[in-house]
């Protein structure tokens, strides 16, 4: 396992996930967000919890490098691609419960599948280009 690699992936993972997150919410998706105002907290207590959102992106960026370093670990964007998708994959089905139990419209969920599937994908595949092991040595 490298790690060096593994933490610079992670790194780029966690950039990449946190800027997506905000041209995707906080641009493309705001006039929905404003549309349902009352489902979401209020500005002076969102940006009270932003320190909560940061951590949040840094454990799923951590979780996600963790994962593929430890049972991916080839360095390839396309296997990278593929470690996203199916992840992104499982972010919907997350999502899915949310629409199940949240007042949401068929119009967030739609665009929470589209960006999860987006984001892990283009994570994945930063990662798996980022990420390469340790050489072994055969006696």
């Amino acid at each position: 396992m490298n790690h060096k690699r593994g933490f610079v992936a992670f790194l780029v993972a966690f950039v990449f996930m946190f800027f997506f997150g905000f041209v995707w919410h906080g641009i493309l998706m705001k006039p929905m967000y404003m549309a349902t105002v009352s489902l979401w907290r209020a500005e002076a207590d969102f940006n009270s919890h932003f320190p909560i959102l940061v951590l949040g992106h840094a454990v799923v960026a951590f979780a996600f490098t963790g994962l593929y370093v430890c049972k991916v670990g080839i360095n390839s964007a396309g296997t990278g691609f593929g470690y996203g998708i199916v992840l992104g994959i499982l972010a919907c089905g997350i999502n899915i419960i949310r629409f199940a139990v949240e007042p949401l419209t068929t119009n967030i969920l739609l665009m929470w599948f589209a960006g999860d599937l987006i984001c892990f994908a283009i994570m994945g595949a930063l990662v798996g280009a980022i990420y390469k092991p340790l050489a072994t040595t055969t006696t």
